[in-house]
């Protein structure tokens, strides 16, 4: 009984076999910590931003539901069906009323 488990010597090859998993294991750790730390620097800046013009000028009693921007238009969406399309000044280029399918 006086064999206690840290006065065992693993054999050579056990030895070996626990070094290669310890080194797995911090190079698992250092690649986690490495893509982590890639995605959280590259991807904010990634999207490029939505630059509105300080007001949109939109008609009495339209309620804005969702904003969308393409090249050279702003496009918003109302509660009402309809849709206005804006030039990247803020200048009313088109009305587009939506109509859904009866189903």
């Amino acid at each position: 009984m006086e064999d206690t488990p840290e006065q065992i010597e693993l054999p050579p090859g056990l030895r070996w076999l626990k070094t290669l998993v310890t080194v797995l294991m911090v190079t698992l750790i250092l690649g986690v910590i490495t893509i982590v730390g890639l995605l959280v620097t590259r991807l904010p800046g990634a999207a490029p931003k939505l630059v509105l013009p300080e007001a949109l000028a939109l008609p009495e009693g339209a309620v804005p539901q969702a904003i969308t921007q393409g090249a050279g238009w702003i496009g918003v969406v109302t509660t009402d069906s309809r849709m206005f399309i804006f030039t990247p000044t803020g200048r009313l280029v088109q009305e587009i009323t939506v109509t859904l399918p009866q189903e």
